[in-house]
């Protein structure tokens, strides 16, 4: 996929981002944990948004990664942080949400892509129970 003037460098389709995490990219969703529990990628690990840069130790610059989040706003931020460091950041363009669209799986099979905000959570929570 090109880059055109409205897609960052470091936006990656759900397809290309297929072939990146059959590479062994680190896969790490932004999200809360609340959405990460509702619906996430085989393999990625949750560091929240709010806590990333407090973990930038944890991160190898030498090792690719993967950040996602609901559409791409979260991830989009923490790739910017991440590439001003000279790390080797792509994000999945249209967060998880694209990928569920796509027809790519998620984890549990059964899960949803969960609305941000946690009074949302728990409505969909009782929603789906009813």
């Amino acid at each position: 996929m090109e880059a055109d003037a409205a897609t960052p460098d470091h936006q990656k389709s759900p397809a290309e981002i297929e072939g990146l995490i059959k590479d062994g990219v680190r896969l790490i969703d932004v999200r809360q944990d609340y959405e990460f529990d509702a619906a996430h990628i085989a393999g990625a690990e949750r560091i929240g948004l709010e806590t990333l840069a407090e973990q930038r130790d944890q991160f190898d610059p030498a090792v690719p990664v993967i950040f996602y989040c609901r559409v791409g706003n979260r991830s989009d931020m923490a790739a910017d942080a991440f590439v001003s460091g000279g790390y080797d950041v792509s994000t999945l363009q249209g967060g998880i949400a694209a990928r569920v669209a796509e027809g790519k799986g998620i984890e549990p099979a059964d899960g949803y892509v969960s609305e941000p905000g946690q009074a949302a959570a728990i409505l969909e929570a009782k929603a789906r129970t009813s």
